[in-house]
């Protein structure tokens, strides 16, 4: 197998901490998103969303998207589950991993997709251009506030985001904050409960994925 992947951006990082969790080894190849490498011709034929992480398999199929990747490494390495171990953990990961996503990942892109020179009339990723909206920008910086705070107040009563169980709605929440520093945004001074959590996941091997 194979993994396409950009080492800064978020979204292949959350595919190698759960790697690193599930201790799998895959070969990976990088794609200089930067330089628009995932618009070109071979690329395309890979993934025409033109985006990373894409996971090629040895028959040549091709899985792309952070959650279906995982979902299949999940189904062929089942030891150290992190999509849940019964069906209301993998239920409550799946609505934590979703909340996550929407609430703290798509927010950071939001602000900084929409503020950030470089990424002029590419507000959105994929094949097609779209222009920056600043007002959206500004949504995306007051919805991370309001992630951080929500976050803190789910930690004051849990170790992780479902309870005692570490999962890949850790990942994603760890990621999330990782990249609001893109947009300097980051762990308020008063939201203890949340510090306390981000440094025991910064604590585990797999964070430096």
């Amino acid at each position: 197998m194979k993994l396409y992947d950009y080492k800064q951006a978020p979204n292949p990082r959350r595919v190698r901490i759960f790697m690193a969790e599930k201790a799998v080894e895959i070969e990976t190849v990088q794609i200089d998103l930067m330089n628009g490498e995932q618009f070109s011709e071979n690329f395309r034929k890979i993934n025409p969303l033109c985006d990373v992480p894409v996971l090629e398999l040895d028959d040549g199929s091709c899985i792309s998207q952070v959650n279906a990747i995982c979902l299949y490494l999940e189904e062929i390495v089942p030891d150290k589950p992190l999509f849940g171990r019964n069906p209301l953990e993998r239920a409550l990961v799946e609505s934590f991993n979703h909340q996550i996503q929407l609430n703290g990942g798509l927010a950071a892109a939001e602000a900084f997709r929409n503020s950030t020179p470089g990424f002029k009339n590419r507000a959105l990723t994929g094949p097609h251009n779209y222009a920056q909206i600043p007002e959206l920008a500004e949504r995306g910086l007051l919805r991370i506030d309001h992630f951080f705070k929500d976050m803190d107040e789910h930690f004051a009563n849990n170790q992780y985001m479902v309870e005692d169980y570490f999962s890949v709605a850790d990942i994603s929440a760890f990621v999330a904050i990782k990249f609001a520093k893109w947009v300097k945004k980051t762990i308020p001074e008063n939201c203890a409960n949340l510090q306390r959590w981000y440094d025991q996941i910064s604590d585990r091997p797999s964070a430096k994925a």
